[in-house]
């Protein structure tokens, strides 16, 4: 038994990190290429991401909402940024500007989210954000994620086809990592998504030696703003705001679904102290061109997956996490770790997410009416999910990021509706 305890206690926070890896690295990668920063600042951004990551998950766990949740670039705000950088050219400026009305409007969007928590503004936020509008968040976001992962299992050529060996490989990975979790047991179960990219991090190596890492840098030179200098390019600054204290959803959701785990009650004071230090590290991010930071409601899938409840384990995985930022050699090593392997492998650990959804909706009433205020914003979000942006071209440029990103649409539907509907009164009436 207390070998097993040692293993355990051992294992618990290798397994936390590599969660934290596989969600983190992608995003400053694939955020310099989309705004074509530099190799040296994109590596920069990489060490910024882990170094800060790891800081606001200990705080977070510590002083904050006081849960093992991972605290790291928001879902949201990823695409957001992605789009924007994108589409750069079509309006007509260049890629600085554009960064630099991102940063403005997440500096503000930082410092009122501060404001808010300061002077406890918490209770008229729920009031927007109540709870069918966290279910519709839940449901939304677990689409957007399971879908960045499906296509990330899958390595596309050059030709722009399947790279079917690798594949056939990332697919291997996610029904073994789905029977270890089913069949085995509480020990390799729980452990199923650590053994899972291990395994798989393995045979890929040994099937395709040829591996190309994620490059760290000696350097430990620190940018301000390389997105661009903060401006007041107003659409730009506006969408970027707004988009990001709609995030503060993420902040409700991810606490409530923590606590439903938990089975506990969650106090005023933890919104409070989270949803502050989630204002402090959006305007660190922003000066230093992250996508910003928000708790991670996917980490709940991960949470049930393994039976990691304890909250050492994963302020230990944070404080290593922090040293893969300080020491580049560590983050080389892991940046050896295919990427379609990472995404397998999450793939499995977020279909749990679903499972948070649907427990969100319980003790709701549906009927052919009432159903409208589910459907209508989850649907509607999934099917801008799918639409290619280009489609969206005849409406203001300005106003393209919002209008295509169906994650933001769907919950601005979901907020809108129960404002101007009484669906407790409609289902009182219809039932009677």
């Amino acid at each position: 038994m207390i070998k097993q305890g040692a293993v355990v206690a051992f294992l618990s926070p290798v397994q936390w990190l590599f969660f934290m890896f596989a969600n983190t690295v992608v995003v400053p990668i694939s955020i310099g290429a989309a705004f074509q920063l530099p190799p040296e600042t994109i590596e920069m951004t990489i060490r910024c991401s882990f170094i800060f990551t790891g800081i606001s998950s200990i705080l977070q766990a510590w002083v904050g909402h006081r849960y093992p949740l991972l605290d790291s670039h928001s879902g949201l705000m990823w695409g957001l940024m992605l789009n924007m950088g994108i589409s750069a050219s079509a309006l007509g400026i260049d890629y600085a500007t554009v960064g630099g009305g991102i940063t403005t409007g997440f500096l503000l969007a930082g410092a009122v989210t501060v404001l808010i928590a300061a002077f406890n503004f918490i209770s008229i936020i729920q009031k927007i954000i109540n709870p069918m509008v966290i279910s519709v968040y839940i449901f939304l976001l677990t689409f957007q994620l399971i879908f960045i992962f499906f296509k990330g299992m899958f390595k596309i050529t050059e030709n722009g086809t399947i790279d079917l060996p690798v594949s056939f490989v990332s697919i291997g990975v996610v029904i073994f990592v789905a029977l270890l979790k089913i069949k085995g047991g509480r020990v390799f179960g729980n452990f199923s998504i650590l053994i899972g990219m291990v395994a798989g991090w393995l045979v890929y190596r040994l099937i395709f030696p040829s591996v190309h890492p994620v490059e760290g840098s000696s350097s430990m030179e620190f940018t301000i703003f390389p997105l661009g200098a903060p401006n007041l390019e107003l659409g730009i600054v506006f969408v970027s705001f707004f988009a990001s204290l709609l995030t503060l959803t993420n902040s409700f959701a991810s606490i409530q679904a923590a606590a439903d785990v938990y089975k506990v009650k969650v106090e005023k004071k933890q919104y409070k102290s989270s949803i502050f230090l989630t204002g402090i590290f959006g305007v660190i991010t922003a000066i230093f061109g992250l996508v910003p930071f928000t708790p991670f409601t996917s980490t709940i899938g991960f949470l049930q997956s393994t039976k990691l409840y304890r909250r050492k384990p994963f302020m230990i995985s944070g404080f290593v996490f922090i040293l893969l930022g300080i020491i580049p050699p560590l983050a080389e090593f892991l940046g050896t770790m295919p990427l379609t392997i990472g995404n397998a492998v999450l793939f499995v650990a977020y279909l749990q997410l679903f499972g948070t959804a649907l427990n969100s909706l319980k003790g709701i009433f549906f009927n052919s009416e009432t159903i409208f205020r589910l459907a209508g914003p989850v649907l509607i979000g999934v099917s801008l999910m799918n639409i290619p942006p280009a489609l969206f071209g005849s409406f203001p440029v300005l106003l393209q990021p919002l209008i295509t990103n169906g994650l933001i649409m769907g919950v601005i539907i979901s907020i809108i509706l129960e404002k101007m509907v009484d669906w407790n009164k409609l289902t009182t009436k219809l039932a009677g």
